[in-house]
């Protein structure tokens, strides 16, 4: 696979809490050159995104983000301000304290209707693997595919841990045909990348891309 089409995959992204608008503007300019996937930004950067580039950037923002434990309507009004502001993509965080409960049906159910707030947006939830048994990383690939939502994604990035081969592995044996996946949280060298997009990941969640592959960008690009 080409650095391009790696890139392709990649949601260029930027979610530390002190981010400035530089910061920001750098994501963006790199991201259109080397045409990324999105930029994956905070909600508060979406308008000024969206102002200052237009239609020449993919944006995706996160909801829930990064704990997961706001009620239903907070998240819902998340995604509702965010579509509004210009976002084209949302990535949830589930309630991972009701997984822990062992509510899944009520998790499935957040989902279904953050994908309804959504409509033909795209809606990628991350369950944070980190904390989760076996059991719970099934049970939360049969709630994503339920919910109807696009993707499922492995980690915030702000947990204990990231994106696994043994979890990509688990969710493949688990989701419905119609569910893609997102691998983030620790993905920092060029083998990661290509290791994930080899195991089927449609999507992959790094800041550290661009920088991976410039090398092997050809002039012009």
């Amino acid at each position: 696979m080409t650095a391009k089409e790696m890139l392709s995959k990649v949601d260029h992204t930027q979610l530390k809490a002190f981010a400035t608008w530089e910061d920001i503007v750098a994501l963006c300019e790199e991201a259109i050159q080397y045409q990324t996937a999105s930029v994956c930004v905070p909600p508060a950067y979406i308008k000024r995104i969206y102002d200052t580039y237009g239609n020449k950037i993919n944006i995706c923002t996160v909801v829930g983000f990064p704990l997961g434990y706001s009620v239903t309507e907070a998240k819902e009004a998340e995604v509702v301000q965010a579509l509004a502001d210009g976002c084209n993509e949302i990535d949830m965080v589930v309630n991972i304290s009701d997984v822990k409960n062992g509510l899944f049906d009520k998790v499935e159910e957040e989902i279904r209707r953050l994908k309804a707030a959504c409509g033909e947006h795209i809606l990628k939830v991350i369950i944070e693997t980190c904390y989760l048994t076996e059991e719970e990383k099934i049970a939360m690939c049969k709630a994503v595919t339920n919910a109807g939502a696009d993707y499922i994604k492995t980690s915030t990035g702000f947990g204990t841990g990231g994106a696994t081969k043994e979890d990509i592995e688990l969710f493949k044996a688990h989701i419905g045909p119609n569910v893609k996946m997102k691998a983030a949280g620790g993905v920092s060298t060029l083998e990661d990348l290509e290791m994930f997009i080899g195991l089927g990941c449609d999507r992959i969640g790094t800041s550290r891309a661009v920088g991976l592959l410039k090398g092997e960008l050809t002039e012009g690009y």
